[in-house]
């Protein structure tokens, strides 16, 4: 579905990685999920319209939880095996949307060195979370039968 911005998280991250390479909005990714920040074109391609109030300093600012979630969720559309530590300590994010959009991305790329992470989102207290971690538990378990 596209965003009032006209395209889709998707479309927007396959155009930004055109202009600058796939490893690079990777790495970018890694970095804002790191809290080591990004460009802020970069923040505008993985957040939308959005990211303008983020960058304005509302809605968190820059160091708040959105960049965070925004850059696991362009690892759904940009990835490398590079990601992998990465994805799987954002896991552990104190927020919970960075948790959930951390086991979306596990299991869109069946990443099974993360199965014990998104195991332990079983205890999760917001079900969203639980929700995408189970869904993940269930693709790594039947990747590794």
């Amino acid at each position: 579905m596209a965003s009032t911005w006209g395209v889709t998280p998707r479309q927007s991250v396959a155009a930004e990685c055109e202009r600058r390479g796939v490893g690079a909005v990777v790495a970018g990714c890694i970095d804002l999920l790191e809290g080591r920040g990004a460009d802020d074109t970069l923040i505008v391609a993985l957040g939308g319209p959005a990211a303008e109030n983020v960058l304005a300093g509302r809605e968190g600012g820059k160091g708040g939880y959105w960049p965070r979630v925004w850059a696991a969720r362009g690892l759904l559309y940009a990835w490398s095996d590079d990601a992998e530590p990465a994805i799987i300590r954002a896991t552990a994010d104190e927020a919970w949307r960075v948790r959930e959009m951390a086991a979306k991305v596990i299991a869109r790329h069946r990443v099974g060195g993360a199965l014990a992470a998104v195991a332990a989102l079983n205890h999760d207290p917001i079900a969203r979370v639980k929700s995408a971690a189970d869904r993940a538990v269930m693709l790594l378990s039947a990747a590794r039968a």
